[in-house]
């Protein structure tokens, strides 16, 4: 009968395992264990090095007795013996000692030798820790900010790489820019995401400090009386308590009223009650609204995106107010022309009240500011009134109603809603939306009653297979399609993940022949700005949305609060708002026009012209081919497809 093979058992199952019999250490284990065991103790590291200092002493005396019995070595016949005042000699010239003639002498120098090394240690010790805690201490952050004039940022978010950046552009005229970043971060991990992600910040210096954003107590080293302005960021998803309290941590420490604060917020009735309560002092920025209003915008003609963006960046033209006695008493209609360089898009009055593209006859008041777009500040130069063109009448022109839009939404989350809510007011009588989800994110349910104003919305819910995508954007020729992330149901790397792949399929099914599937414009919403680069795709008119839209304006404001009514004029559906037209309805095509000529004609639909969108400059880019802000004396010849940008009434 052969031999049963012993066998182990898992815990849980039938038998036991197997005893593994223990093995007998060795005594240089045992060595080490005391030794691993008795280092931590205090004192003992000082008896192990006196005990090693007496065996490197005996080898000495040893080796030095084998070397000098060696003939080839040194001269022979000189004995070496091995006795304590050899053993004395080898020890003592460790510390510095030795020569000693009588043991009461060599006792006191080791004594000696004992109280130096204590004394000297013990000094070393304290300047080296004392060294060491300020390092750290500065490493931390902690210390106070004695600069003056700087940008306050309080709080941390993938935001701020873009806020340094048009910061950067913004005071790179300033010889002495300063930005102060205050957050629980630490101080190498800021300074460390800064290097890698905001480069080329010029001549913009930026200071980092750790502390409680709000805490009263830590917010006193960041010198807030003296900032320039304050940016409260809005760093976690647990709502808008950190930001409240931090502004409510800023007015106990400085409670100035005149220092502007940029907060952002999730909340619109957190940040109406916000601005109320601090008497306009705090200015809200809603990232996900202003995402959702670039979106909407930018769904509703090709190049308007990217005016939105020239407006709320630094590079290239932006909006400026100025003061120009000159205009007073005159129209509104005769200021559009009355700037070369400058297009005006409306004023401001003493009191404060902004006035975007008001009626054309609307008398400019005394002491009113113009609102305009230019190069820079100094470009705003009255030139007169054209009186060439100036004298034609302004006159009201009837233009055809836009025809009904497609629009094709591929991914939900709460965002769909607001950039719906956006778009209703803007898409023309009759328009539909068809909206697809998968429905392992999506609960179908969710999409069952959407209402939207007059739009008429449809969905499909699928299971995000490529054949779903080819049956929704054959259905009919749609105006653009929108890719959302789903924000809600996943994380933001596997929603970002998701809104490229779609990309790729739909790019893929624009390319493919014999699918139905007809080519389209692309909007899609990448929630993290730094896959905003991986997320472009090279065709016609595509556009990438993200957070850094709402850097940009946090930044514009916070430099110039008094834009923040006009932005939010120009982006919703109420009062002006940005357009793209026809040029057809304003020149001749193929012949050659000023663009002062087309100001003037412009007015008689009521509208400020600000620039033109050339189509044969969009073979590549949709972003390209938007001349914003051209001198009125210029000229060009506008051709089929070309468009005027203008600020109007929907």
């Amino acid at each position: 009968m052969p031999n049963k093979t012993e066998r182990s058992y898992g815990q849980g199952a039938q038998g036991e395992p197997t005893q593994v019999s223990a093995s007998k250490p060795s005594l240089l284990a045992k060595l080490r264990y005391s030794f691993d065991n008795s280092i931590a103790k205090s004192g003992m590291f000082v008896t192990w090095m006196f005990i090693f200092m007496v065996i490197f002493s005996i080898l000495l005396v040893l080796i030095k007795a084998v070397l000098f019995a060696t003939p080839f070595i040194t001269n022979p016949g000189t004995p070496v013996v091995f006795n304590f005042e050899t053993f004395w000699g080898s020890f003592a010239t460790l510390f510095g000692k030795g020569g000693e003639e009588t043991s009461a002498e060599r006792i006191l120098g080791f004594l000696t030798w004992v109280c130096t090394i204590a004394l000297g240690g013990s000094v070393t010790g304290f300047i080296v820790g004392a060294i060491s805690r300020t390092f750290e201490r500065l490493r931390k952050g902690k210390s106070p900010i004695i600069d003056n004039g700087h940008t306050l940022i309080l709080g941390w978010s993938n935001r701020i790489y873009p806020i340094l950046k048009e910061l950067a552009v913004a005071n790179q005229n300033v010889r002495k820019a300063k930005v102060v970043i205050f957050s629980e971060q630490t101080r190498d991990f800021m300074e460390d995401e800064i290097e890698a992600r905001a480069t080329e910040l010029g001549k913009l210096k930026v200071i980092t400090r750790t502390g409680d954003v709000t805490n009263p107590e830590d917010l006193k080293r960041t010198n807030i009386a003296n900032a320039k302005s304050i940016i409260v960021l809005d760093a976690d998803s647990s709502g808008d308590a950190n930001v409240v309290s931090a502004v409510l941590a800023i007015k106990a420490v400085n409670p100035n009223p005149n220092i502007r604060i940029v907060a952002e917020i999730d909340d619109a009735n957190t940040g109406e009650a916000l601005t109320t309560a601090t008497n306009g002092q705090v200015i809200t920025v809603r990232s996900d609204e202003i995402i959702a209003r670039v979106t909407a915008q930018a769904s509703r003609r090709p190049g308007l995106a990217a005016v939105v963006l020239d407006l709320i960046d630094f590079d290239g033209d932006e909006i400026y107010f100025a003061n120009v006695p000159a205009l007073a008493g005159k129209t509104y209609a005769d200021a559009l022309l009355a700037f070369n360089e400058a297009s005006v898009i409306g004023y401001v009055d003493e009191n404060g009240t902004i006035f975007v593209n008001p009626a054309m006859n609307t008398v400019i008041p005394n002491n009113a500011k113009i609102i305009a777009i230019a190069e820079d500040d100094d470009k705003v130069i009255y030139t007169g009134v054209r009186d060439d063109i100036a004298s034609k009448p302004v006159t009201t022109a009837n233009r055809a109603a836009d025809p009904a839009e497609s629009l094709l939404i591929i991914g939900w989350s709460s965002m769909g809603r607001t950039v719906l809510n956006e778009l209703a007011g803007f898409l023309p009588k009759g328009s539909t939306v068809h909206i697809v989800a998968q429905s392992r994110y999506v609960d179908p349910a969710e999409l069952a009653d959407l209402k939207f104003g007059d739009i008429q919305v449809t969905y499909a819910s699928v299971t995000g297979d490529i054949d779903d995508l080819i049956a929704a954007a054959k259905d009919k020729k749609y105006n653009e399609v929108i890719v959302l992330g789903y924000r809600n149901a996943i994380s933001e790397s596997e929603a970002d993940a998701q809104t490229m792949l779609t990309m790729l399929q739909m790019n893929q099914l624009f390319m493919a022949d014999g699918n139905g599937v007809e080519p389209t414009r692309l909007v899609a919403e990448i929630l993290d700005s730094r896959k905003t680069e991986l997320a472009r795709v090279a065709a016609v008119d595509d556009l990438v949305v993200s957070d850094s839209l709402a850097a940009l304006l946090i930044a514009q404001i916070s430099e110039n609060p008094a834009l923040a009514p006009v932005f939010t004029d120009l982006f919703d559906a109420e009062g002006a708002t940005l357009n793209v037209r026809d040029i057809a309805d304003y020149a001749e095509l193929g012949k050659s026009v000023s663009f002062g000529e087309l100001v003037a004609t412009g007015r008689n639909y009521g509208e400020s012209v600000i620039g033109y969108r050339a189509a044969n400059s969009t073979s590549s880019d949709g972003s390209t081919g938007v001349i914003l802000n051209p001198a009125k004396t210029s000229e060009f010849v506008p051709v089929a497809g070309d468009s005027l940008v203008v600020i109007g009434n929907l």
